[in-house]
């Protein structure tokens, strides 16, 4: 092991060599200061147009922040078919046994509602099919690994 040179903690430079001394160096910043990082997220919050919000959260404002659901084409095929209408109530539910379903790891899911049976992907949040309550009737669910009524 000669002349390989070693590092030795708290060692700014090696014998002998001239380089980066520790009066070279940038000076600390304060505690408590703002960082590089802090200064450009603020400059990011300030200028219009960045897509970032600057007002706090309010309630219910992480319902806003979930993926709303998806309806393949298949589903609304059925939807059309069928004449079955989600209203606003409704569809609130069925995102929330979606949020359910993914929370104890289920898959595929059959969320029921008073009016209508639904098959959603959980994982894509996608609906894939529907049915309302007199085609609900002598069917068998397969293809599901959980179920959510709501």
């Amino acid at each position: 092991m000669s002349n390989v040179p070693f590092l030795y903690p708290n060692v700014t430079s090696l014998p002998g060599q001239t380089g980066v001394g520790q009066s070279d160096r940038l000076p600390r910043k304060p505690e408590g200061a703002p960082g590089e990082f802090d200064q450009a997220l603020d400059r990011a919050i300030q200028k219009p147009g960045t897509g970032l919000r600057t007002e706090p959260l309010g309630p219910g404002a992480l319902d806003q922040l979930k993926a709303p659901l998806k309806f393949s084409a298949h589903a609304s095929q059925r939807l059309r078919e069928r004449k079955i209408e989600l209203d606003p109530a409704t569809l609130a539910k069925v995102v929330d046994a979606v949020d359910k379903a993914d929370a104890k790891g289920i898959d595929d899911t059959l969320v029921l509602t008073k009016d209508v049976a639904l098959i959603v992907n959980v994982k894509n949040r996608t609906v894939i099919t529907a049915m309302d309550k007199t085609q609900m009737t002598g069917n068998v669910f397969t293809n599901i690994d959980g179920a959510v009524i709501v």
